[in-house]
């Protein structure tokens, strides 16, 4: 399997959902980084399941344990390998699924890629349960951000239809740090209430709903990335779509550019305290494949959990026969709250690696 990334800080993520642990290695981290635990629990704790009603009521500590690359709390320079053990698992709940595969999940075509032998249980290697391993990598990543005035955070920019205030992507600074340490993060809490109420709505009704996250990084100099397959667009989208149910990436305006004229969509450069930045920011701080100075703005389209309680159409793998399926275990309703982290996550570390191949860390 292909878990593995980076050219200059290389992060492999490892394990399944209902194995004994689950983990990541980080080779390259730069020495002398003071690691703050306090800071990678909050990461953690925001991704962790089980701390809200729109979330799977699987419970898991996901306290994660370094084995090497740290000592008294400092980075040595050396790989840094990190597990989190798998204590609350009901594998029977999946046994159906070795034959007759979930509507929309990894299950058929991990089968036909892995000839059977792949791991089922809770989606193993397929799992948003992998998430927790990036959230940790995300949280050192952050702390290597911030040392270099690199601020990441982001909110939950919408529910199926329900949509949060977005980023003006012209401010500076954005409201990053206290997103940050937020679990459903969003910056209008009457709009989250009713988010979470259509999350309620769903699963009473044994289903689920997918939504939108918005992440912005502040104070990236300009000059970070390279034109066409290193562009700052293409590294990160690559780490973002790492991320079980993504289905779509997209910078500044977005899609939207399409609908403007060019006299709409150019952002034009402006001199402020003595910097060149731009009146507007629809390239979402990013032009030619190189950071602009302006603030990173990405949004990531997460599709409704496949695994609902409602009887769903599949086909029997054995007998080549269509069936219906009823899925058991514990799934979120939604995860785009939990997947909040993972989403910033993703950015840190990608952010990580282009600066390194600049040589900036």
């Amino acid at each position: 399997m292909s878990s593995t990334i980076g050219n200059h800080l290389k992060m492999t993520i490892f394990g399944e959902s209902h194995g004994e642990a689950i983990g990541v290695t980080l080779d390259g981290l730069p020495a002398g980084i003071q690691l703050d635990f306090s800071k990678i629990m909050i990461q953690m704790n925001r991704r962790a399941p089980g701390n809200h009603s729109s979330s799977t009521a699987r419970k898991e500590a996901d306290i994660p344990k370094i084995l090497s690359g740290v000592l008294n709390g400092v980075t040595t320079g050396a790989p840094l390998c990190a597990v989190i053990e798998n204590t609350n698992t009901h594998s029977k709940d999946y046994e159906n699924l070795t034959t007759v595969p979930r509507p929309s999940h990894s299950d058929y075509t991990a089968n036909i890629r892995y000839n059977g032998f792949n791991d089922i249980r809770g989606g193993g290697h397929f799992s948003g349960r992998l998430t927790a391993p990036l959230v940790f990598a995300g949280a050192i990543c952050r702390q290597i951000l911030e040392t270099k005035g690199i601020i990441v955070g982001g909110h939950v920019y919408s529910i199926g239809e329900i949509h949060d205030t977005p980023f003006d992507m012209c401010a500076q600074p954005l409201p990053l740090t206290e997103l940050s340490a937020q679990y459903f993060a969003v910056q209008d809490e009457a709009i989250k209430e009713k988010m979470v109420a259509k999350i309620e709505e769903v699963k009473s009704n044994q289903d689920s709903i997918g939504g939108i996250i918005e992440v912005a990084a502040f104070g990236l100099p300009a000059g970070i990335g390279s034109p066409m397959f290193f562009g700052v667009e293409g590294v990160i989208s690559s780490y973002i779509f790492g991320i079980p149910a993504v289905k779509g990436v997209e910078f500044g305006a977005g899609f939207d550019i399409a609908t403007k004229l060019g006299s709409e969509a150019n952002d034009k450069f402006i001199i402020e305290n003595d910097t060149v930045k731009t009146s507007t920011n629809n390239c979402g701080g990013i032009l030619g494949g190189i950071t602009s100075g302006m603030p990173l703005i990405v949004r990531a389209a997460f599709k409704p959990t496949p695994s609902i309680s409602k009887t769903q159409k599949s086909v029997n793998l054995n007998s080549m026969k269509e069936t219906d399926l009823i899925i058991k275990g514990r799934h979120d309703p939604c995860i785009v709250p939990r997947a909040l982290p993972c989403v910033e996550a993703a950015v840190a570390i990608a952010l990580v690696e282009l600066l390194m191949e600049r040589g900036k860390l």
